[in-house]
């Protein structure tokens, strides 16, 4: 009995109303925002958090599209984000990210297996971190997703690149233009360890898109997880480019990422 006591009394005392930094509104749900690390963090609560504190990981471009985070508010997730602008999924970005991961499940009691999600170049840390994690994640959302550093910001294939950004991805991974070639470091590479552990994808391409080709990002990821033996639903969107995001009614996206949910939430 004293056990369960103190049990209560931590994770009451540890309340999300702890967090510190500034308080500010998101979609009328409170938001902090505060720095871990020296990275910029945010955490949005529900108004009553759901059994087990269930959440989903924002990669980049916070409050883009929010459709599905506000309705997953709604039903008691809380939504984050921890900055890796700019490190294009690296094992720097990888860290930051094990770092908050740490903060919010042993401190703050959220729940072992987020979903994440990646939206556009979004993609590269949600791969690496959960393939590097393999057994903290229940699901992937993929929006879009750059799955291939070649294909976006390189513009090796059939894209259009990112101009002077493919100079900052090199850098970012310590790679000349030659080596980026033969880079297995991708997540269209090495996600048998997401398909042994039974981690669900869905992706939400335009079938248009320009930027981020379905052929040479989510299409190939598709093949392999499949191959392997790993479940992934992708919805096309005819005649689609790049933008908009999301869809403008999430509920498919929902109805995925619940039943995924409902297989670790205990």
């Amino acid at each position: 009995m004293p056990k369960i006591l103190i049990f209560i009394f931590i994770t009451h005392s540890l309340s999300a109303a702890e967090f510190g930094g500034d308080r500010a509104s998101f979609h009328g749900f409170i938001m902090h925002e505060f720095m871990l690390e020296g990275v910029s963090c945010k955490v949005v609560e529900p108004k009553q958090a759901a059994l087990g504190k269930p959440w989903i990981w924002r990669a980049r471009f916070w409050g883009h599209q929010p459709q599905l985070d506000k309705e997953l508010l709604k039903l008691g997730w809380h939504v984050v984000y921890c900055d890796v602008a700019n490190l294009f999924g690296n094992s720097e970005a990888v860290r930051r990210w094990d770092s908050f991961y740490e903060f919010v499940t042993h401190k703050y009691g959220f729940n072992k297996r987020p979903v994440l999600e990646g939206m556009s170049r979004g993609g590269l840390i949600v791969y690496n971190w959960a393939k590097a994690n393999p057994n903290k994640v229940s699901c992937i959302y993929g929006d879009a997703p750059v799955c291939d550093i070649k294909s976006w910001p390189g513009g090796k294939g059939k894209g259009k690149g990112g101009g002077k950004v493919w100079q900052k991805c090199l850098s970012a991974y310590g790679l000349t233009d030659e080596a980026a070639h033969e880079f297995k470091g991708n997540p269209i590479d090495g996600l048998a360890p997401l398909a042994k552990t039974g981690v669900r994808l869905i992706h939400v391409v335009g079938d248009a898109d320009t930027v981020v080709p379905v052929a040479e990002n989510t299409r190939i990821v598709e093949e392999r997880y499949k191959k392997l033996g790993g479940t992934i639903k992708v919805i096309h969107k005819p005649e689609v480019g790049h933008h908009p995001h999301s869809l403008k009614n999430p509920k498919p996206l929902v109805d995925f990422i619940l039943k995924a949910y409902e297989t670790y939430k205990k």
